[in-house]
């Protein structure tokens, strides 16, 4: 019946291979770790709530079909006339391909940025920034350095935000641990755009800069960084900010796997698709998630993983019609809605059309947490994980990265 490949154990990855487990048809994934990441998650983990350990689960335990496979490999290649994936470690030749390889930082030419900042982008990245981070508050007690208690964010999406509103309930913590005055540190969210959280409407936007600003961030829009050195940020205005922290979470761009390979491509390198998410280029090939230009209303749909979950299922049942000559299901977003936690306790978001806020929109995250993991495997998910990363009603996680 064909050999079915999946590029990537991404939000869409993993949904299509569910969708291929329930149909029984074997496939193979090929993914860089053995574990898919709770990305949308990772704010969390690098902000000190959880143990970062607790942000992803085997794809082992995921699927459970044994006629499909797992490999552990990266791709580096598409050999679209030969019909392979190229990993590092062998070729992966498939009938039907499905590309869900992610993105790539963006980084916008700004000199500086990819060499003195940090990107939190998978559970290493943020194993790395929360280490940092605690590092940096030790050595402060040593040589009293206050660049050491400076963190510099750049960029005032989901990513950004989130992750200030987990720092400034952290940052406190790290005080208390290192004996340091609670008011020394300092949290700085950098964007160049006039708003924060573009995705929701100027209620929420202002309401998610009160809160973050009556945590002690600062908030900082229409402020353009030109350049990144050790430890120094440049702004357009002429500011200097020194900070020993600075991490950059400015925008994405689709694996350069698909420019490479001869797709053709939008600005941001995600290769364009038909209504059934199929290559413009390649009727074997479909691409899904952050590697994707699917245009809805003549522009391409945002990087979400909401979407790129609904893209998983949709290709995977458009290939099983593909294969036995049916007839495919055209791809139809759903955005069923955008939430932003600001901290443990507290967030603003959309939950359909209704706008929620403070300390229910935090429930309503938690719930989407529930529900993915429903997803992924049901009661067994949610009970693996009840404990770790979805918490009870007020509930805070008390450790911090030492554990890790």
């Amino acid at each position: 019946m064909g050999s079915l490949v999946i590029a990537g154990a991404g939000y869409g990855g993993v949904m299509a291979g569910l969708q291929f487990e329930k149909a029984l048809r074997p496939f193979v994934i090929v993914n860089k770790h053995s574990y898919h990441q709770f990305i949308t998650w990772l704010h969390e983990a690098a902000g000190g709530r959880h143990r970062v350990e607790d942000y992803k689960v085997e794809l082992s335990e995921v699927f459970r079909q044994r006629d499909s496979s797992v490999a552990k490999d990266t791709i580096v290649s598409i050999d679209r006339a030969s019909r392979k994936l190229i990993g590092k470690k062998t070729e992966y030749p498939y009938d039907y391909a499905i590309i869900a390889l992610g993105s790539a930082p963006e980084f916008f030419g700004i000199p500086g940025l990819v060499d003195y900042s940090m990107q939190l982008r998978s559970l290493e990245t943020a194993r790395q920034i929360r280490t940092h981070i605690e590092q940096q508050f030790a050595a402060y007690r040593e040589d009293r350095d206050p660049r050491r208690l400076r963190v510099v964010v750049g960029g005032a999406g989901l990513t950004g935000i989130e992750f200030v509103g987990e720092l400034a309930d952290w940052l406190p913590e790290l005080c208390n641990k290192f004996g340091i005055p609670n008011h020394s540190f300092g949290i700085q969210n950098v964007e160049a755009a006039p708003v924060i959280l573009p995705a929701l409407s100027t209620n929420l936007q202002n309401k998610a800069r009160d809160i973050l600003e009556g945590k002690g961030v600062r908030i900082r829009t229409n402020t353009k960084i030109i350049k990144v050195m050790q430890d120094t940020v440049y702004l357009e205005s002429d500011e200097i900010i020194e900070a020993r922290t600075i991490v950059w979470t400015g925008g994405v761009r689709a694996n350069p796997l698909l420019k490479e390979a001869g797709f053709t491509c939008d600005g941001r390198g995600r290769a364009q698709v038909n209504e059934y998410l199929q290559s413009i280029d390649d009727e074997h090939v479909f691409v899904i998630g952050d590697c994707s230009s699917f245009l809805s209303t003549g522009r391409p749909l945002p990087p979400t993983a909401q979407l790129a979950s609904q893209m998983g299922e949709t290709v995977a049942a458009n290939i099983l019609a593909h294969m036995n000559q049916g007839v495919m299901t055209p791809f139809e977003p759903k955005i069923l809605g955008t939430l932003a936690s600001l901290g443990r306790d507290v967030g603003v978001g959309l939950v359909g059309n209704l706008q929620t806020s403070g300390v229910p929109a935090s429930i309503a995250k938690e719930l989407t947490k529930v529900k993915y993991l429903w997803q992924l495997g049901g009661l067994r998910m949610i009970s693996r994980n009840r404990k770790s990363i979805v918490r009870g009603s007020n509930s805070r996680e008390k450790e911090l990265a030492s554990d890790d």
